[in-house]
C-alpha cells in the first residue's frame, strides 16, 4: 500500500522518527491508525453514553405510564418548526 502524505505530515513523520520515538515511518503511521480507531471507538462509546442519560426520563416516564399523545404528522410539524 502507498500513501500519498502532504508535505507537512511528511515532516511530521520524519520528526518522529528523527526523534528515536519511532524506529521507522511504518511504525509511526501504525501507532497513528491505532490511536485513531481507539479515538474513533471511545468518541461512540460517549456519544452513546450521552444518548442513554438523554433517553432516561424518557423511559421512566414510559414505565409509570406518563406519556404524551403524538402522531406521525404532528411530530413531523413539530420536528419541522426546529429547523
Amino acid at each position: 500500500m502507498n500513501v500519498s502524505l502532504t508535505k507537512e505530515l511528511m515532516q511530521l513523520v520524519q520528526s518522529k522518527v528523527a526523534s528515536g520515538m519511532y524506529n521507522n515511518a511504518s511504525e509511526f503511521i501504525r501507532e497513528a491508525i491505532r490511536n485513531t480507531d481507539s479515538n474513533d471507538k471511545l468518541l461512540h462509546e460517549l456519544k452513546l453514553a450521552r444518548l442513554k442519560e438523554m433517553l432516561k426520563p424518557g423511559l421512566v416516564e414510559a414505565r409509570e405510564g406518563v406519556h404524551a399523545d403524538y402522531d406521525y404528522e404532528h411530530l413531523m410539524r413539530e420536528l419541522d418548526s426546529r429547523s
